[in-house]
Formats: structure tokens, C-alpha cells, sequence
């Protein structure tokens, strides 16, 4: 499911990253008083009266002929258009500027909710004219400090309550299908493939494809969208300004698929990059499968498959759900079962455990292997339920959630993977104490 967008825009030293580090509650941003720190946008994931939605921070837009200032504005327009809801931050000790006013000429071609929001402001040394501001032609400001949290509750009551609802963002009803990797790993001739048509452009360069494209092909009556996504290089290696645009472009893509296939070189040896590349689907809770591409390369096939299937498991090992199929996108070979495999995550995230049949597993799981010591005392289950979420989510009552060792929880996922067929999707357990 795909989760809101929300955009921090201003100019220069107005506070949009002490706003983002105070919204996502980390300091992931740097924060300093040099104007034009932010180059990059940069993501992160919050949560606000349950309503869970990632932020962008992106760099401040100048007019002034300063060193990356026509770059920083692309990657702001670029995040204006992912946005769902936009904030417009101002800095109330400097006031309105032809910069501010600048900015909202660009603001008022995006047609997306604005949430005007001035920064940097003390009631007890301040005075404050809304109209000003109101003037704008955004409505009433709130009046925030970042730096200490004062307002920044009822600007995010603002952002939710502006926020297009689940259905909205999710209107599209074919199952979004994201296709991530390294460059030069096949992407786009694996999506040529299956849609029968050469509407990619293939070619052995690197960073053929600099954008996220979409594709819609129908197999067995159900349409899918395919999502072909720039390679991900490594962040040194990324120098033009328009891969960085691709690269944060991808990370969106995946925010936005139902489905992510990792795509891997199988002819080469995995690369750090390749487990880098993972890790933004898994961190994004995506269902992933693993496709190990070019197998048309590789000699002594069967020889080499479990040699291959093992490296794979070996560098993933926080993927041990997700499904490792070997392809040929060249020569069509296997592709075709890419699609069986999506259906399989279809229909286990559909999956509706009964709690009869749940507990009995939970109690010959305990049987085979009782927990075990931990932070003083013994797990003990008393029993479990799968409740409504859109991954597969058990809520497990025990005599003391501090009890679970980490090693215990993965073995209970296994079991529950292994008797009910979780296979190529996250899955949270959560131990709660019965009271």
C-alpha cells in the first residue's frame, strides 16, 4: 500500500531541515545555518495520528547565482510533483521575501493542498501580521518553532487532515509491479519480455534508463503495471545531477509498488550495492522477489543453480522470505513464472488465518522449542490472533513481551511462514502482555 507524500519547500535557512528531523524524530538531515546544506532531497518516514506517510526535505530555492541553486530547484519541482500535501515554510525573523514570492508563483501552478507554515517564531519577542502572510494567497499560516516543537502538533493535524485518503492515493486497482537493481543488470529488457514490445531502450551502457516508466500488461486476465526504475548506482559514483534525480525517483517507485523485483546479475559475483538495493524495499516493507537474471550466461546451469541460490541467501539474509526465481530476459527463459510468483504474494496477503487453527500451531511450535531464557524469565504464549492489516500481522498475548529473544521471534515467523504460506511477504508479530 502506498503511503502519502508529504514535501518541505522555502527558501534557504527557514528551517525546513530542523522541520524534517522534528516530523520523522531523528536527525537524519544536517542541519546548519549555512544557507544551501540540503542539496539533495532526502527521505523519511513519519506517522501522525495513525496516518503513516513519508517526508522529503529538499534543498532551499534561491535566486541568487549560487552553486547548485538550478539543481536544488529542479529536485524541489521534482518533489512538489511526488507530493501529495506541500509545505511552504517561511522564516519569521527574516519575513516575506521576493524569494518566498518566488516560490509561490511555483506553487501555484502544483494544484496540490499547501500548508503555509511560518518558522522561527517567539510569542514572547515577537509580533505577528497573519495577513501578511495570508497575503500569499495560502490561507491562515501556523505559527511553529522547529527547533523546540512549539506548533508543529497542529501543523501536523493540518498535513493529515489535507492528506488525500488510502483510497485516493491507491485508486489504481492493478497490482503495481516495481523492477529494482543495479545498472546493466536487464531491467528493461526483462520488462520488454514480458510485455512483448521494445519500449524500453536496451543497451549494455549503464543508466540507459534515467527515469521511472510504466508498462501495462494483462496475463491470464489480470492487468498489472510493471515499473521500470533507473539502476541504482553507489552514492559516490552518482555525479550527474540528473541520476540523483533517478535514484531519489526510485526510491518513490518503490513506495508506490504493490510488489518489488530485486534484480541481480546472476553471471557476475552479488555486490554490496546489489544488498544496499534490497535494503530500500525492505526498509519500505515491501513484498520482494528475487530475480537472478541472465542465467543464459552461465554454464553448468544445474551445477551452478545451488551455488548461486546459497550466495544469494548468504548476502540476503534479512530477504530469507522472499522468493529467488533465475531467468533469462534475453531469452525469455523461466519469465513468465515471475507473474505466478506475484500472484502467490497476491493471494498471501489476501490470507485469513482461522485463531483455532492459529493457536494449534502456536502450541506445537512452543513444543518442539520452548523459549527460552531471556532477560530474566521464560516466555510463555498464552495465545495468538492474526488481526486486519495490509501485510500479515499476529498479535501475540504473552505473560512479558521483555522476555522475547530475537532468535525466538524468528523462529515462531518461520513456523508460521512454513504452516501457512507467508512465502515473499514481510511479516510483524507483535507480543503484547495479557493482562
Amino acid at each position: 500500500m502506498k503511503k502519502g507524500i508529504v514535501a518541505i519547500v522555502g527558501r534557504p535557512n527557514v528551517g525546513k531541515s530542523s522541520l524534517f528531523n522534528r516530523i520523522i524524530r531523528e536527525k537524519k538531515s544536517i542541519v546548519e545555518d549555512t544557507p544551501g546544506v540540503t542539496r539533495d532531497r532526502i527521505y523519511g518516514t513519519a506517522e501522525w495520528l495513525t496516518r503513516e506517510f513519508i517526508v522529503i526535505d529538499t534543498g532551499g530555492i534561491t535566486l541568487e547565482d549560487q552553486p547548485f541553486a538550478k539543481e536544488i530547484k529542479v529536485q524541489a519541482e521534482i518533489a512538489m510533483e511526488e507530493a501529495d500535501v506541500i509545505v511552504f515554510l517561511l522564516n519569521h525573523q527574516e519575513g516575506l521575501s521576493d524569494e518566498d514570492k518566488m516560490i509561490a508563483k511555483i506553487l501555484y501552478k502544483t494544484k496540490k493542498p499547501i500548508v503555509l507554515a511560518v518558522n522561527k517564531y517567539d510569542k514572547k519577542t515577537s509580533d505577528f501580521d497573519q495577513y501578511e502572510y495570508m497575503s500569499l494567497g495560502f490561507g491562515e499560516p501556523i505559527l511553529i518553532s522547529a527547533t523546540h516543537g512549539i506548533g508543529t502538533g497542529d501543523l501536523l493535524d493540518d498535513i493529515i487532515h489535507q492528506m488525500p485518503s488510502h483510497e485516493e492515493i491507491n485508486k489504481d486497482n492493478r497490482t503495481r509491479v516495481s523492477i529494482i537493481g543495479r545498472p546493466n543488470v536487464g531491467k528493461s529488457s526483462l520488462v520488454n519480455s514480458l510485455i512483448g514490445e521494445e519500449r524500453m531502450i536496451v543497451s549494455d551502457i549503464p543508466g540507459t534508463t534515467l527515469d521511472a516508466v510504466d508498462s501495462v500488461v494483462k496475463v491470464n486476465n489480470i492487468e498489472y503495471t510493471l515499473i521500470d526504475t533507473a539502476g541504482i548506482r553507489k552514492k559516490s559514483k552518482i555525479f550527474q545531477n540528473v541520476e540523483k534525480y533517478s535514484y531519489l525517483r526510485s526510491l518513490t517507485t518503490i513506495n508506490g509498488s504493490d510488489v518489488v523485483l530485486l534484480m541481480l546479475d546472476a553471471s557476475v559475483p552479488i555486490s554490496d550495492l546489489d544488498t544496499n538495493i534490497g535494503g530500500l524495499a525492505f526498509e519500505e516493507r515491501k513484498p520482494i522477489i528475487i530475480i537472478a537474471n541472465k542465467w543464459d550466461l552461465v554454464e553448468n546451469k544445474e551445477k551452478e543453480i545451488l551455488k548461486k541460490e546459497d550466495e544469494i541467501r548468504a548476502y540476503f539474509k534479512y530477504l530469507a522470505y522472499a522468493k529467488i526465481l533465475f531467468v533469462s530476459a534475453h531469452d525469455k527463459t523461466r519469465i513468465t513464472k515471475i507473474f505466478t510468483a506475484v500472484e502467490d504474494i497476491r493471494t498471501a496477503l489476501d490470507k485469513k488465518i482461522k485463531t483455532s487453527v492459529f493457536n494449534e500451531v502456536l502450541n506445537k511450535a512452543q513444543l518442539i522449542n520452548p523459549a527460552p531464557n531471556f532477560n530474566g524469565g521464560r516466555l510463555k504464549i498464552y495465545y495468538g490472533a492474526q488481526v486486519e492489516a495490509y501485510l500479515p500481522t499476529f498479535v501475540l498475548f504473552v505473560n512479558n513481551p521483555d522476555y522475547v529473544h530475537f532468535s525466538y521471534k524468528r523462529f515462531l515467523e518461520n513456523q508460521i511462514r512454513l504452516q501457512f504460506g507467508f512465502e515473499g511477504v514481510p511479516m510483524s508479530i507483535i507480543f503484547r502482555e495479557r493482562k
